[in-house]
């Protein structure tokens, strides 16, 4: 999976950018926060990625910062959520107003996105309502990126939940090498096929 990409800025839309990695062009999805952010074209840049992988495509998901990949992230973890939708919540509001709207289940705040209707809106407050009012620490830990959440973002696109990944890369660092994807990798499928 790809987490981190590092280049030159080729082409930028409101949609995506197209990032120019030693002589391969990859198209980057993100949202318009994103997008303000970037530099001029041919500018460096660095995007925090989340690799999506479906049936017929992989598509790269790209943030500047490390706490819009993890909310992000949590969005895509809701039922009903996809990736384009998450992009689309990010694009919307800024972060600080998107928890404080599903900490105050602010129904109404989550609706006026674009393609949120009433039951995503509700679904996407009832599902991580909890998982945002967790202490700071604890919340870091569950959504940090670095190589515990690669590992856990290579385990949602084989097909496990949110949770279960994310408990199985915890007991798998306990006593596999967490320096290394693939031994950690591959302790967390170890731990989930028991």
């Amino acid at each position: 999976m790809i987490a981190r990409l590092e280049g030159r800025l080729v082409s930028k839309t409101p949609d995506s950018a197209i990032v120019d990695v030693g002589g391969v062009g990859y198209e980057v999805f993100i949202p318009l926060s994103t997008y303000y952010g970037l530099p001029k074209e041919s500018g460096r840049v660095s995007f925090h990625t989340i690799t999506v992988i479906r049936d017929d495509t992989i598509e790269l998901y790209g943030f500047l910062s490390q706490e819009e990949k993890s909310i992000f992230r949590l969005l895509i973890s809701v039922t009903g959520v996809g990736p384009r939708l998450a992009r689309n919540i990010l694009s919307g509001l800024s972060i600080e107003r998107l928890v404080g709207s599903i900490r105050d289940e602010d129904v109404a705040a989550l609706k006026r996105l674009p393609g949120v209707g009433k039951k995503t809106a509700q679904r996407v407050i009832m599902e991580l309502k909890d998982r945002l009012k967790e202490g700071p620490e604890r919340r870091e830990k569950r959504i940090e990126g670095g190589l515990k959440g690669d590992v856990v973002s290579a385990l949602r696109n084989l097909g496990y939940r949110l949770r279960e990944a994310e408990e199985a890369v915890e007991e798998a660092a306990g006593t596999e090498d967490t320096q290394d994807f693939k031994a950690l990798l591959k302790g967390a499928l170890k731990r989930l096929s028991e």
